[in-house]
């Protein structure tokens, strides 16, 4: 397959790449420097020369507290900008894998979210994505939505790698322990995003890492696999702490855990638990 990836040195975008090259897949690697999305003749001319089969569509603006003041840019890259890209990958007749998030939903309930749960996002960041989503749909004839979670990998800045640096420079951590979600693995992600691209079984997809934990129980989980795995001391003493103690610009799910309901139906095989996932990330940063 000719696979075109956006937002390519995003920490999904990255080991999306790899994971398509070690395939043995044709991989056009874009981030905004090669393609800036909120470019429409841009867009239509590079995914154009490409040709691609397949585009997957990692880009976006993804700092949930500055889109609060920031509106337009948020709608700019995750409305705009995911409709320049479905409009591109639609005149040559590729398939279109759109990235999103558990941000679309109010994140009150206390059920697992499944896909076709009615949205109701919160925050700006969470507005702009179901925009985004919305457009593809409509533009796109051959699409697929992919909401996703708690993302972490070995490239860029996340959770873990915060925690493991905190919890060797700092007396006390406290973390929430009042948001519940799953923590999801980037190259559990991009294999899953590999095995549903191949496919015509279009749609909404919830891919998350299975089963779910709080920030806290997941930092716990982070500290106890890193002094096994990587062997390191955590001077830390971490604590639990409520969302209203750390107040945020941008409001955050207190209930983020999604129903894999989607990759059932469609037999696929389900994304394995989030610690496994943990485990072998902290593998491949030994």
């Amino acid at each position: 397959m000719k696979v075109l990836v956006t937002g390519s040195a995003g920490q999904l975008g990255q080991d999306l790449v790899l994971l398509l090259q070690a395939q043995g897949h044709e991989v056009l690697g874009c981030d905004r420097q090669e393609m800036d999305i909120t470019d429409l003749d841009q867009c239509v001319e590079i995914i154009g020369g490409f040709a691609p089969d397949a585009v997957i569509h990692c880009a976006a603006h993804t700092a949930v507290d500055a889109a609060e003041t920031d509106i337009d840019a948020a709608y700019l890259i995750n409305a705009t900008g995911s409709r320049n890209v479905a409009l591109a990958a639609e005149k040559v007749g590729a398939k279109m894998v759109c990235i999103s998030t558990d941000y679309v939903f109010d994140g009150m309930g206390t059920q697992p979210y499944h896909e076709y749960d009615n949205t109701d996002p919160q925050s700006i960041y969470g507005k702009s994505k179901r925009a985004g989503e919305i457009l593809v749909q409509s533009i796109s004839s051959k699409f697929f939505i992919v909401r996703t979670s708690w993302v972490y990998g070995k490239y860029g800045n996340n959770f873990v790698k915060t925690m493991l640096k905190l919890g060797q420079e700092k007396p006390l951590l406290q973390v929430v322990h009042d948001q519940v979600g799953s923590p999801t693995y980037t190259v559990d992600l991009a294999n899953f995003l590999l095995d549903l691209v191949q496919t015509e079984k279009y749609g909404i997809y919830h891919a998350s890492n299975s089963e779910f934990c709080t920030w806290y129980e997941f930092t716990q989980a982070i500290f106890a696999e890193a002094e096994d795995i990587l062997g390191l001391k955590f001077t830390a003493k971490l604590e639990p702490c409520t969302t209203e103690q750390f107040p945020r610009p941008a409001p955050r799910p207190a209930y983020s855990v999604m129903e894999h309901l989607s990759i059932r139906t469609n037999g696929f095989q389900d994304i394995r638990p989030w610690r496994e996932g943990l485990r072998d990330f902290l593998l491949e940063l030994k």
